[in-house]
């Protein structure tokens, strides 16, 4: 029988043991300990992968800050990026540690939120009018943390903890303690945030929150949550916005499996599995999809901003990622990384702390939001004796909701309105267009990175695409179209330099005649130019697919926005002549425009909301690049 290592005799005999990790992935049987120094760096390409051998090599610590390398912003709270060099690696059945690891209580002293009830209930009324309802984006994640001071040795209370975690806690993707000498982190986090093995990249993102009780589950209650519009909306735009870090990352973007029901001690989630393959390195796709949606928001550069405006604190590792990067038996790299939430974290003087944060969309209450935060800290606070144990927990539920039919009918419905194109593996070249071959798109990114979804969707019909960020487009020579794409903020703003960047592009572009498409952002700014009011919205429509008019076609698209043009006709004429638009009969809002070598659409094609996107799409492409228009019902209408 192997015997525990070494690090567990130490704790228990008083001594310093050194860093080491226990790791217990789903499923498991057994709990991996890795053990080695640990060193800091500045850079996840610094974080050392050698190719001396097959298996785990390096378990980096990964802090919030860590997003800067994105050029993002964040409340630097000078966290380091630490990583163990594993020079050993055991397997320890999971029965053997389970014995091994102290069955004591954990006692803590001082614990409280560092941000009161309605404290954090006044910060969610803040970002949902000023944020959410200015346009700033779709979602937003704002975090509070639970203090307390532990008493007696630290280490041995998060070996405690951690046995409790993995006694009585289910449904963790990971469930782990790692210890660097500077910091313990102990914790069971449920969602997987991105891994790469055999060449296949992927990522889970977790969304929308059902609080239960352990046994006292009222299944009529998980049934009214599965068809709840906020939590169906909440875990659409996460999965949108994790498409958005697919398209960079995997050669033909992601595909999107599920949804799941994911079931835990205190709560359920549910969830979707993107997939798809990859050869960058390792390092370089953890960089790209630093942080996931579902603990920042979306878009993501600006989430950052926000995030940095409203808790005014940096977030130490709470968001970040634990990345254990290896190489398999063929020498190919590989990572797993799990998100750093549910999760707590003890200094070496016993001061502990426990981040946890909720999702706000414009469908969110005070109440809810507040409710949520207590009910994911739940698991962690009851391993360190802070709250009480769900009834009936263990390693495995009494009753796997997961398993009935109705549910499973619930989740399938899930899918119905979403485009094809994302949902069903795509074949190279089986949606390209007669006529593109050779053709030439530059998008230009307005600071959302649903222009990496979008060059996938043009690239399969048969565009070559180029994306440059809308400071520095570059020259236009050579491109047979340029995409003004989305992002972020107020569009009737004469002085924000994006704005006064991306008219002066699109001025251009219409004065030149060279084809043109507005997206988002892009077509409010257009409408502006040819002379359209834009208006605020009374209620955004972030994360809203709606049927909509398009150009005497009814299509089902996604709407990400707060603004919108207004026009009381269906026909104009513009500074650049004749143009057609596609409103709404209730309000006038303007949902499409066309125009002599240039169209502008106010919903994003790309989104997984937009089942019509890739008709819609190839619909314009007809119109700017000299083709015949694809009827509603022709080649095009495959996505």
């Amino acid at each position: 029988m192997t015997r525990p290592s070494d690090p567990l005799a130490a704790v228990a005999a008083g001594h310093d043991p050194g860093p080491f990790a226990l790791v217990r992935r789903e499923g498991a049987d057994h709990v991996d300990l890795f053990t080695g120094p640990v060193r800091t760096a500045d850079r996840l390409a610094d974080l050392p992968l050698p190719d001396d051998g097959a298996g785990p090599r390096t378990l980096a610590v990964v802090p919030f800050r860590q997003v800067t390398e994105r050029g993002f912003e964040c409340v630097d709270d000078g966290m380091p990026l630490e990583f163990l060099t594993v020079e050993a690696h055991r397997r320890i059945p999971l029965a053997e540690l389970l014995g091994a690891l102290p069955d004591a209580a954990v006692r803590t002293t001082d614990a409280g939120f560092d941000i009161a009830d309605d404290e954090y209930a006044a910060v969610v009324d803040r970002v949902l009018a000023d944020e959410i309802g200015r346009g700033e984006g779709a979602n937003f994640v704002i975090h509070r943390t639970m203090r307390a001071t532990v008493q007696g040795d630290p280490l041995a209370a998060a070996l405690a903890a951690l046995r409790r975690l993995l006694l009585r806690e289910r449904g963790a993707y990971w469930t782990f303690l790692v210890h660097t000498g500077a910091r313990i982190l102990v914790g069971a986090s449920p969602e997987r945030h991105v891994s790469v093995a055999d060449g296949l990249v992927e990522m889970n993102p977790i969304s929308g929150t059902f609080r239960h009780r352990g046994e006292t589950v009222d299944r009529a209650e998980l049934l009214r949550f599965l068809h709840d519009p906020k939590e169906v909306e909440e875990l659409y735009m996460v999965l949108d916005e994790e498409l958005k870090m697919m398209a960079v990352v995997a050669e033909h973007g992601g595909q999107v499996v599920g949804p799941y029901l994911k079931e835990m001690a205190h709560l359920a989630h549910t969830e979707y599995l993107l997939a798809g393959r990859c050869s960058r390195d390792v390092r370089e796709v953890l960089r790209e999809t630093m942080f996931a949606p579902t603990v920042t928001g979306s878009p993501m550069e600006n989430a950052c901003r926000v995030i940095a405006r409203h808790e005014r604190a940096g977030r130490r590792y709470y968001a970040g990622v634990l990345a254990l990067l290896g190489r398999d038996e063929q020498g190919r790299q590989t990572l797993d990384a799990p998100i750093l939430i549910r999760t707590a974290e003890i200094s070496p003087e016993g001061a502990l702390r426990v981040p946890v944060g909720a999702t706000l969309v414009r469908h969110s209450t005070t109440a809810g939001e507040v409710a949520e935060t207590h009910a994911k800290a739940a698991g962690v606070l009851a391993a360190l004796g802070l709250g009480p144990d769900a009834p009936g927990t263990g390693a495995e539920p009494a009753v796997r909701y997961a398993d009935d039919p109705e549910v499973q009918a619930a989740l399938a419905a899930r899918n119905a309105p979403l485009a094809r194109f994302w949902l069903e593996q795509r074949r190279p070249g089986a949606l390209a267009l007669r006529g593109l071959a050779g053709r030439r798109a530059l998008i230009v990114d307005g600071e959302d990175t649903f222009t990496g979804m979008l060059a996938h969707q043009l690239g399969a019909l048969g565009l070559a695409v180029t994306r440059r960020d809308w400071p520095d487009p570059g020259p236009l020579d050579g491109y047979d179209l340029v995409v003004v794409g989305p992002g972020p903020g107020d569009p009737r703003d004469p002085d924000a330099p994006k704005m006064v960047a991306l008219r002066a592009l699109l001025a251009e572009l219409l004065a030149s005649g060279r084809p043109t498409l507005a997206v988002c952002l892009g077509h409010q700014l257009l409408a502006g130019l040819l002379g359209l009011p834009l208006h605020r919205r009374d209620a955004p429509y972030q994360g809203l697919p709606r049927d909509v008019p398009v150009f005497g076609v009814t299509r089902r698209v996604g709407f990400y926005a707060s603004f919108t043009a207004r026009a009381d006709a269906d026909r104009m004429t513009g500074p650049y002549g004749p143009v057609e638009l596609s409103r709404d009969p209730a309000d006038g809002a303007v949902h499409a425009l066309r125009g002599a070598g240039f169209a502008g659409v106010q919903f994003h094609p790309e989104s997984v909301l937009s089942q019509d996107g890739t008709s819609v799409l190839a619909d314009l492409l007809g119109h700017l690049l000299d083709r015949p228009a694809l009827s509603a019902h022709g080649a095009a209408d495959r996505g």
